[in-house]
């Protein structure tokens, strides 16, 4: 019975995540209430305070649902050792898992609200939002450039820090631009080809 309490418990949470993320692209986040979301998911406000402390918690939970942090995408490899032995190929495949996640559609629907429908106010600061999740793929990107430079991996010209600047500008120009017009390209293939064709131009000259 307690199992059985806990799975209700949980299911309903979600199905107010998934009122909550309705409601956030339709209205934007400052406009959408609690108890709109709660009337969406067919339950009480209660049932909305008895999972989230505030929309604050909320919107922060529901984030949390499509995190993509690149430390994670590199783990979800199915070599475990490539990351060491091949760093940039470590990079082009996290890349590659990021996009194909990004083409499902919870995880563009909540891109798009953190993007273009949510203001700052209360302790929801989308810009602070974006910055952290920036940082720390780029964080993650100097490790593993810096790791290709101790292998000879990377052109001697172009330091680690640069590469991942480089890289991170590439990944966040091309996902607002998707975000805008999401039906004019597949992020994952032309992400695809972007990141191989800057990776390539990063690597020494074979002479």
């Amino acid at each position: 019975m307690v199992r059985k309490t806990k799975q209700e418990a949980a299911a309903t949470r979600e199905l107010l995540l998934d009122a909550a993320e309705d409601m956030f692209l339709e209205h934007g986040v400052a406009r959408t209430s609690l108890e709109q979301i709660a009337r969406h998911a067919g339950m009480t406000r209660g049932a909305v305070y008895w999972h989230f402390m505030n929309k604050g918690d909320l919107f922060n939970a529901m984030l949390e649902r499509v995190r993509l942090p690149f430390q994670g995408l590199v783990e979800e490899l199915d070599d475990p050792e490539l990351a060491r032995k091949k760093p940039l190929e470590a990079i082009r495949l996290a890349c590659i898992n990021g996009f194909r996640r990004l083409e499902q559609p919870r995880y563009r629907r909540v891109h798009t609200i953190l993007i273009h429908r949510c203001e700052t106010f209360g302790d929801i600061d989308p810009i602070r939002m974006q910055n952290e999740m920036a940082d720390e793929a780029c964080s993650t990107l100097v490790d593993y450039f810096r790791c290709a430079a101790r292998y000879h991996q990377l052109r001697e010209d172009l330091a680690p820090e640069r590469a991942a600047d480089i890289m991170n500008a590439l990944l966040s120009g091309l996902f607002h631009h998707w975000l805008r017009n999401h039906v004019s390209f597949s992020i994952y293939q032309e992400g695809s080809r972007l990141v191989e064709t800057q990776l390539a131009l990063m690597q020494p000259v074979n002479t």
